[in-house]
């Protein structure tokens, strides 16, 4: 059975058993329907670790669509786009400004340019830079949220760091999140950061190691919490095989196309999601 369902349901477990509830609190989140107080249970601190060594660690409770997840990323981290136009789903459509864009943050922030020891480059080519030159570096890390462009952000990155870390020909990664609604993020977001540490590994002539995911605020909203108690309960499958085009060498050449995910098996979608905004 599928690892990433286990750590799925085992973190869900504890957040409905254990978790702070905000009821009482004034909140920001509404609900869409309604504009009623969006209430969680929350974790801090919850740390979850996937060897993607040993499989790749997709949610088979249900499927997570991989192809829109890995768009999001190479929106991010490849095209460093903020336009949402750039993106074949609409996730973002709702954050976008009259502008089209989600303001300064996200791929706008990857697309910056800093001066490094090695020259002027932006966060992503700093990364790839150093795992080719520099592999033994403790140095290797990104992050999305700049104070200064705070205020003209669509919103506030999420998952706002990634460090990275070569052990042997090991390429591993600490994933930090700020907040996660974990009905609606959290195999998305493992996902896509399972696939960029393929990808970075792949380029840089490694192996893909361990993805650890910290999430400082892991919640369930209050209206999700049936949702979450059926979902944990279903059957689980096998994890799917990971398949990655094996020719590309250049981190900028990868298309959602370049990633296959064989035999995967997962229950039906979960519709109707109440949405929080």
């Amino acid at each position: 059975m599928s690892k990433a369902d286990d750590l799925f349901a085992a973190m869900c477990r504890d957040i409905l058993d254990n978790g702070y509830s905000s009821q009482g609190q004034e909140v920001r989140a509404k609900w869409a329907d309604d504009g009623a107080p969006a209430h969680t249970k929350k974790r801090f601190g919850v740390i979850n670790r996937y060897d993607l060594s040993d499989e790749f660690p997709a949610l088979t409770l249900r499927p997570t669509p991989m192809k829109n997840a890995i768009d999001e990323l190479l929106w991010i981290w490849q095209k460093k786009s903020n336009r949402v136009s750039d993106l074949r789903s609409h996730i973002w459509d709702a954050w976008a400004g009259e502008d089209g864009t989600i303001g300064k943050a996200y791929g706008y922030q990857m697309a910056r340019k800093y001066r490094f020891g090695q020259g002027e480059m932006d966060q992503v080519d700093n990364v790839l830079w150093q795992l080719k030159h520099r592999p033994a570096s403790r140095r290797i890390l990104t992050n999305l949220f700049n104070f200064e462009d705070l205020a003209d952000m669509g919103l506030e990155p999420c998952a706002y760091s990634m460090t990275f870390n070569v052990t042997g020909d090991r390429l591993n990664a600490i994933l930090n999140q700020r907040s996660q609604d974990v009905l609606v993020a959290n195999n998305w977001n493992v996902s896509q950061y399972a696939v960029l540490v393929h990808m970075m590994a792949q380029v840089s002539g490694l192996k893909a190691g361990e993805l650890v995911h910290v999430i400082a605020d892991a919640h369930i909203y209050d209206r999700h919490e049936a949702i979450v108690e059926e979902l944990i309960a279903r059957p689980r499958y096998e994890a799917p095989v990971f398949r990655m085009n094996p020719e590309i060498r250049d981190f900028y050449d990868f298309t959602p196309e370049d990633f296959v995910f064989e035999h995967y098996q997962a229950g039906p979608q979960v519709a109707g999601i109440p949405v929080a905004v």
